[in-house]
């Protein structure tokens, strides 16, 4: 998810439409079987683990804030990760509100702060929701050192939140496999290099790594999206899981072309979150499918 700064999600797009649809297509379980050990699968996503973002019901959200997540929980999300603020209540009673549904804000998308007491105003919050993340969605920049020092700073915010018992990580999308800095390299060698696997973990955007992978002219984009997953020194703990239309723009799950049950299978994660940033229909029905599309899925 992106919040209204920086390059707009479609002219990220713009680069990886083309060819690199033809390679996702025919990568994907659209164009052909699946590989044979996907087969009868026993692997399920633990309902326990499943999320969403609350930027995809935003539209919900800035009508009622209230209905939108009771119809969330009624659909069965024990979880959500929060976004856009706490509509005006303080932390302590969007608390209160959400233990009432029985929903857990386990994570929330936090910009860096300002500064330190910004820093420990934001760590107080996450630990009056009971989050278990706080994680940083959305950085963009052509400079190096601009990235270096976003990562710097990560680090010390992280440093901050584990001492107070929390994870702190880092959510991507395409450019970052993308950007030239200077010499080929990238921000994520710089995020992968510079981040302290320590202290900091990652988000993976499934969607928008399989984007990266097409703007990048990977054959299979899917299996671009596992590498980077797979050779991240960070731990890999949570993944948006959001789909992809042919034509390269974000899809409802299960409708698209990304096979996930390639991606789950090299890789389990603690939170599964879905998200449609552009929901098909509604963003209700958007939250039904994701939801009903994680439970039923075998890997």
């Amino acid at each position: 998810m992106c919040y209204g700064y920086g390059p707009s999600r479609r002219s990220l797009l713009a680069a990886g439409l083309g060819l690199g649809a033809a390679a996702l297509a025919a990568a994907s379980p659209a164009a052909a079987a699946s590989p044979p050990h996907h087969h009868g699968g026993r692997e399920r996503v633990p309902p326990g683990q499943i999320s969403i973002q609350l930027w995809t019901v935003r539209d919900d959200l800035a009508q009622n804030y209230d209905s939108t997540l009771a119809y969330l929980a009624g659909i069965g999300y024990p979880k959500v990760e929060l976004a856009l603020g706490y509509f005006g209540r303080t932390a302590r009673q969007l608390r209160d509100f959400l233990d009432g549904l029985g929903i857990e804000a386990s994570s929330s998308h936090d910009g860096i702060s300002p500064d330190d007491a910004a820093l420990q105003t934001k760590i107080e919050n996450a630990l009056t929701l009971g989050q278990t993340y706080m994680v940083v969605p959305y950085l963009a920049s052509d400079s190096l050192d601009e990235w270096k020092g976003w990562a710097e700073r990560m680090n010390v915010e992280a440093q901050a939140a584990r001492k107070a018992g929390l994870r702190y990580g880092y959510h991507n999308h395409a450019h970052e496999f993308t950007t030239d800095l200077g010499g080929g390299v990238t921000p994520w060698d710089v995020l992968t290099s510079e981040l302290d696997p320590r202290l900091v973990h990652l988000e993976i955007d499934i969607y928008w790594a399989v984007t990266g992978g097409v703007g990048r002219g990977a054959r299979d984009p899917v299996k671009f999206a596992i590498d980077v997953i797979r050779r991240a020194p960070q731990r890999v703990l949570q993944y948006h899981v959001k789909d992809r239309h042919l034509d390269g723009d974000m899809a409802d799950l299960g409708t698209g072309t990304i096979d996930f049950r390639r991606v789950f299978d090299a890789h389990r994660v603690r939170e599964y979150i879905v998200e449609n940033d552009t929901p098909d229909v509604t963003p209700r029905q958007t939250s039904q499918v994701g939801y009903r599309y994680l439970r039923k899925l075998r890997f």
